[in-house]
């Protein structure tokens, strides 16, 4: 399809329909189901082994990265990318109003635990941080495997964490800082809430 034909019809999709046309309303549904679903999964499989002896560090971590990572997906929905192709506005402004009416249908703002991009962009960017990471960081005591330990063992300035899971705080501490992710579950619930509800209703997006 030519450019121009796909910015005629994504103009007509945001004037007409707000950025979501109903009978496509179905695999959005479905497809923050999966998201969120595949994250509350890792989530319990974390719960189920946290306190299991013998689980390593690397193991636990794993898992919340992997739940992380899902969570991820599912911020993008209602947070799509600001990027986008300046011969291409109104497929851009298309993203941005669908994310806007699924903010809508799912009561989600900028208080969700979603719409908080550091540890998200924590694991997507992991190697650029590295990078800059050991640019600012020369000297002191460095830890580059991962440690299952309090979080607050990353606030000495002369130690230099790599990867730290505090299982009692619910705290993950990446190249020095610290994510709390239990808000991340909670959200995540939420939406999934919403969205079988949404799928039982015809698969139809719910009104605000």
């Amino acid at each position: 399809m030519e450019l121009d034909e796909r910015e005629r019809r994504a103009k007509l999709c945001i004037d007409q329909y707000g950025g979501i046309i109903p009978y496509v309303e179905a695999f959005y549904i479905h497809s923050i189901i999966y998201s969120a679903s595949r994250c509350l999964d890792s989530f319990t499989r974390y719960e189920e082994i946290k306190n299991e002896k013998g689980v390593s560090a690397d193991q636990l971590i794993s898992i919340i990265q992997e739940a992380v990572g899902h969570s991820a997906a599912l911020s993008r929905y209602f947070w799509p990318s600001p990027q986008g192709k300046k011969k291409q506005p109104n497929l851009k402004h298309l993203k941005e109003t669908r994310g806007e009416k699924l903010r809508m249908a799912f009561r989600i703002d900028e208080q969700s635990a979603l719409y908080n991009r550091e540890l998200r962009n924590a694991w997507e960017h992991f190697d650029e941080r590295i990078d800059t990471y050991f640019l600012e960081n020369d000297s002191g005591y460095f830890f580059p495997g991962c440690l299952l330990e309090n979080h607050n063992l990353a606030d000495d300035s002369t130690g230099h964490i790599f990867k730290l899971l505090d299982i009692e705080a619910e705290c993950l501490v990446l190249l020095g800082l610290k994510y709390f992710f239990a808000p991340i579950k909670e959200a995540v619930q939420a939406v999934l809430d919403i969205a079988l509800a949404a799928d039982t209703n015809g698969a139809r997006l719910q009104s605000p």
